[in-house]
């Protein structure tokens, strides 16, 4: 019993250590998993999308999202990509911060709903929470176009994808911090 309590305890750890990181650089594994996934149009046409977690920032979604679009157009034998369409959404929620009596105990039920996952239901009648917090998620997406030879200098929506890839490396490979 003790083993299980002890599993139980690491398990929980892990997964909380693992929610305070901002999303590392990599593919999804999951349709509506954090990282970053592509699909193809045209021969040259992609739609790119970068997902962050709660604690992963705007710009750090967009910066992994063009330094996506810099190594796929130099896979595909690219000189540079025009962001035909660009846009980052947001979806916040409130979360529930302390509470009086009680501390840490909050009764209530965890469920599963096909569309929100794993859903956590606290009885507002027992403890309410002291204050409030907005927890953001982003979602950058993008369409480009991949060509060779010489980046057009008149269009601003046009990437040369080695100084994308030199510029936003640093940041974009860098260890995720915790907070």
């Amino acid at each position: 019993m003790k083993m299980i309590k002890v599993l139980a305890a690491t398990i929980g750890l892990a997964a909380l250590a693992a929610c305070a990181t901002p999303t590392a650089y990599g593919p999804a594994t999951s349709p509506r998993g954090f990282g970053y996934s592509e699909q193809q149009i045209e021969e040259n046409r992609f739609r790119v999308t970068f997902r962050g977690n709660t604690v992963t920032d705007r710009e750090a979604v967009e910066a992994a999202l063009l330094y996506r679009a810099a190594e796929l157009t130099l896979s595909r034998s690219g000189d540079y990509f025009i962001a035909l369409d660009r846009d980052t959404e947001s979806r916040s929620r409130l979360q529930a911060v302390g509470g009086s009596g009680y501390p840490g105990f909050y009764p209530g039920w965890r469920y599963y709903s096909p569309r929100w996952g794993w859903r956590y239901w606290h009885d507002p009648f027992w403890d309410d929470p002291v204050s409030y917090r907005q927890i953001t998620q982003y979602e950058a997406t993008a369409e480009i176009a991949i060509f060779s030879g010489r980046k057009p200098a008149d269009n601003a929506a046009a990437f040369d994808a080695r100084d994308v890839q030199r510029n936003l490396a640093p940041r974009v490979l860098a260890a995720p911090q915790a907070y």
